[in-house]
């Protein structure tokens, strides 16, 4: 059973649609009992990082995530991406899960418009579990406006848009995915499905 986090931060049911697509057995859920009983988690996520960390506080799922991190699959998705790192500048500074190490900053791609918005290659850099039989060049669908900066050890995938950008990124069991799997057709539902496969 994979969690979907419902904290309010949108784009929940595209997600929930994927995976039962993919016959991958799913829940969207805000308990912290039914997040801890689940053999994955997902956090989707679109928005600003202060409003999306403060509904993660106000419904004590923070210190929740951080727990179960360590302990079974959890994948971030855009702005749930996001908040897995260290901080975010988005309208102030912000503490996010620190999950993985690093910040999310306004991007500044040069002589290209914001937001990145549309279908971008992916350019592979370690090898993740999630990208078992996706070939390098695979498109997939982002809409952000901030972008990771993160070691190059937890790059997995990156895409160019005028400037490096973290696509996917991974440390141990925390993975996140900058741009939206549920949206990127047959090459997002992959990665979805080999995210339920590491689910025991």
């Amino acid at each position: 059973m994979i969690a979907v986090i419902d904290y309010d931060a949108g784009n929940l049911f595209s997600v929930k649609n994927a995976l039962d697509y993919l016959e991958l057995p799913s829940v969207l859920t805000s308990d912290p009992a039914e997040i801890e009983r689940a053999d994955a988690v997902i956090l989707p996520g679109v928005g600003a990082f202060g409003d999306a960390m403060d509904k993660l506080n106000r419904r004590g799922l923070t210190r929740l995530l951080r727990e179960q991190a360590g302990k079974k699959p959890l994948l971030g998705i855009c702005l749930g991406m996001q908040v897995l790192f260290e901080k975010g500048f988005e309208f102030g500074e912000h503490e996010g899960l620190g999950l993985l190490p690093g910040s999310v900053e306004r991007m500044a791609p040069d002589g290209l418009k914001i937001p990145h918005m549309g279908w971008n290659s992916l350019r592979f850099h370690n090898p993740s579990p999630l990208l078992a039989g996706v070939p390098e060049g695979s498109y997939v669908y982002f809409v952000h406006s901030f972008a990771a900066r993160t070691d190059a050890e937890n790059l997995c995938a990156v895409a160019d848009y005028g400037m490096e950008v973290p696509a996917l990124v991974a440390k141990g069991l925390v993975f996140g995915a900058q741009f939206h799997p549920e949206k990127s057709a047959d090459v997002g539902l992959a990665i979805l499905r080999n995210f339920g496969g590491l689910a025991t």
